[in-house]
């Protein structure tokens, strides 16, 4: 009978029985193949001839299932020593199916846990393997991404490298390259920035500049043009009535509060007159206020000139027509005080004629109108001139659109904060609106009109206050109101970067340059005034002060209360602290009384130039003036118990007093210079020695005398010197 060969495999499941199956080599297993061969109970060369299975049905015998399975254990196991197969418990990686031929004992132990430990390695190798083909494959697909770069004016390195999408440090290095050495705040100029970006394979795109924005939205007007009342400025010599004209159209009286009777500061009113409104500019009159009235002047549409009957034509007067004319604004000429005896309006007209303005009434076509504004005279003349003046100009605007402005005039109110006087040129100016004002921005929160009452909206021509700007803007600074709260912020940053980036000479020395040392005397000086205007005009004032000698020096110039970080810089740097019509907080004034540092306080700016060029004069080098007294020729010395050595002189010229300066002359070289001790005379000390008298004379702190020497006595007379 043939034997037969049966294929024997252990499932992997803890089973007590043992299953018969044929395993393919297309499925890679690791089958063990047991033949039947004869044990030692049968004899060689015989063989099965038997189709029943191995192993017969459970019967009641000697062996139980345990032994049945140890023997076949054991054959399995010398039959794998025989073919050479070692075994692996490591898993083949890649297999599709795997299959593990495992005796009954390894499916009863552990070796199931390592088979499902070795399924999740290949899992996480074949996972690590595909990341990296995957990454490779991307590297290899990566080019270059061009990208539209937006270029300022001006733009930090980091900036810059964030939007190319670039590290800083390549940025740097590339610039170090070409021997440039900057830092990752470094501020970079425009064409570098656009070469920069170009280097890096992206596409420069140079941004509009802060002014040709503002441009833009100063021409993108509509055509919905109404009439505007007329804004007219009052200019004139100090003194002359400008604001009593005022304050009589307003019914107000403006001039007590102004120190000295004088106006300081823009002041801007709106009246109403037979339904014709006019807005009125009220400018100082005097000689250090020039950049208010230039200001006045280009704002303006109409200039009313006031001239005093009784004065004339002052130099002020001239500046103001000029101005007027520099601006090509007409000219009304108000001719004030006409009540008084001693007016002359011919007179002024006659002056008038050498600056091209001639009156209507001298075959010209200037407007006069002989006015009194103590008596109210001929007042209703003037606002009629204006109106017509005004008619003739024809002034139109829009008032549907965008606010736009010019700032007047602004300061620090200690409860209210910055506030900024304004005139809406253009557009309606509405609560809530966001603006730039030169270097600053902010929301409109508060309108106040020239009555100090609260309005929700100013139309052209108005005169208000402005509260909600984040700083202090400068008189004469734009106003001009924006979409929304960024595009303000951006504006005002942008202006600020362009500014500090530009190449604008300083006007006024820094405060780390008022600590260096130079070989000229300077003052230096510490300003802090009202409002912004003033503050101007002592600065122009000051500038004019020239001396060889000494030099002012404004360290800082600010409006607001003065406060302890003043008085600290004042103390470092060694300047004079003014405070003009302000007054200096209480934890300043505690710390300048401690600090022995005076604030001096003014409310005119006649005192505060005054002030200055007294302080200036105190450090002008006095002018001294030596004069000589007497001259004495030493004749012979004496030795003098308590007195020391003692000069026998003769007085050959003038006096010798006591009290004299000396010095000591050998062969025309002065070899001494000191004062003298005493004066002897017969044994007797004296306070003087007249011409052709002997004496012994005593010089503190000299003995060396020898004969021949010259003692010559002088005074010196000190003097000071003023600017």
């Amino acid at each position: 009978m043939e034997n037969k060969k049966i294929k024997l495999t252990i499932s992997g499941k803890p089973k007590k029985t043992i299953k018969s199956f044929t395993s393919s080599k297309s499925q890679e297993s690791r089958s063990l193949i047991i033949k039947k061969t004869q044990n030692k109970f049968v004899k060689k060369g015989a063989s099965f001839r038997s189709n029943k299975p191995i192993f017969a049905p459970k019967i009641q015998t000697n062996t139980n299932d345990f032994e049945r399975r140890k023997l076949a254990e054991q054959r399995a196991t010398k039959r794998l020593k025989d073919e050479g197969i070692k075994k692996d418990k490591k898993l083949k990686i890649g297999s599709k199916k795997r299959e593990v031929k495992l005796t009954v004992s390894r499916a009863l132990s552990d070796e199931i846990e390592a088979r499902e430990r070795s399924l999740a390695s290949v899992k996480r190798a074949r996972e690590k393997e595909n990341k990296h083909q995957n990454k490779d494959q991307t590297k290899d697909n990566l080019k270059p991404i061009k990208r539209d770069i937006n270029i300022p004016e001006a733009i930090t390195v980091r900036e810059l490298a964030n939007r190319m999408a670039e590290q800083s440090s390549n940025v740097i290095k590339y610039l170090f390259g070409m021997g440039v050495t900057v830092t990752i705040n470094q501020t970079l100029a425009a064409d570098t920035a656009e070469f920069l970006v170009k280097e890096f394979g992206h596409n420069p795109i140079r941004e509009e500049k802060a002014e040709e924005i503002i441009q833009k939205i100063k021409a993108s007007r509509t055509e919905n043009l109404k009439n505007r009342p007329p804004i007219v400025t009052v200019m004139g010599h100090v003194d002359h009535g400008k604001t009593s004209v005022l304050d009589v159209l307003r019914s107000a009286n403006v001039v007590s509060g102004e120190f000295g009777g004088i106006t300081q500061h823009i002041g801007a009113y709106q009246i109403e007159n037979k339904s014709n409104k006019i807005t009125f500019i009220d400018t100082p009159g005097h000689a250090a206020f020039t950049e208010m009235r230039a200001r006045g002047s280009k704002l303006t549409d109409v200039v009313v000139l006031v001239v005093a009957a009784d004065d004339g034509v002052k130099p002020q007067t001239i500046e103001s027509i000029k101005h007027a004319k520099a601006a090509n604004v007409p000219i009304v000429v108000a001719i004030n005080k006409c009540d008084l005896p001693e007016a002359d309006p011919q007179k002024i007209k006659n002056q008038l004629l050498e600056y091209e303005l001639i009156a209507e009434d001298l075959s010209g076509d200037t407007l006069m109108v002989e006015i009194s504004a103590k008596k109210k005279l001929n007042l209703d003349k003037l606002i009629e001139a204006i109106v017509l003046q005004s008619e003739i100009l024809d002034l139109k605007t829009d008032f549907d659109s965008k606010a736009t402005g010019v700032v007047l005039e602004s300061k620090i109110d200690v409860g209210r904060g910055p506030v900024a006087t304004i005139i809406v040129t253009t557009g309606t100016l509405k609560k809530g609106d966001y603006f730039v004002s030169g270097l600053k921005w902010g929301k409109v929160r508060a309108i106040i009109n020239d009555k100090g009452k609260n309005i929700s909206e100013a139309l052209p021509s108005t005169p208000v206050e402005i509260l909600g700007i984040n700083g202090a803007s400068k008189a004469g600074d734009d106003f001009i109101v924006l979409e929304s709260e960024k595009e303000a912020k951006t504006l005002s940053e942008n202006r600020a970067q362009e500014k500090k980036d530009g190449k604008n000479p300083l006007t006024f020395a820094t405060q780390e340059s008022a600590f260096t040392d130079k070989s000229s005397k300077e003052l230096n000086m510490i300003i802090k005034s009202d409002v912004h205007g003033s503050s101007e005009a002592i600065k122009n004032a000051i500038n004019q002060i020239k001396h060889e000698e000494v030099k002012p020096k404004i360290i800082l110039a600010d409006i607001g209360m003065i406060t302890e970080t003043d008085v600290t810089l004042a103390k470092a740097s060694n300047a004079v602290l003014i405070a003009f019509n302000v007054k200096p907080s209480k934890e300043a004034k505690k710390l300048a009384e401690n600090e022995n540092i005076k604030i001096s306080s003014y409310n005119i700016i006649y005192e505060v130039l005054d002030y200055i060029k007294q302080r200036m004069s105190g450090l002008l080098a006095p002018d001294i003036t030596e004069i000589i007294i007497g001259t004495a020729q030493i004749l012979e010395i004496f030795k003098v118990s308590g007195a020391g050595k003692v000069a026998g002189s003769k007085v050959m010229d003038g006096e010798i007093l006591s009290s004299s300066d000396v010095r000591i002359i050998r062969d025309g070289t002065i070899i001494f210079t000191g004062k003298i001790g005493s004066i002897f005379r017969e044994k007797n000390q004296v306070k003087q020695v007249a011409s052709g008298q002997e004496c012994g004379i005593t010089v503190k702190d000299y003995i060396d005398f020898k004969k021949n020497d010259t003692i010559e006595a002088f005074s010196v007379k000190s003097e000071e010197r003023s600017i």
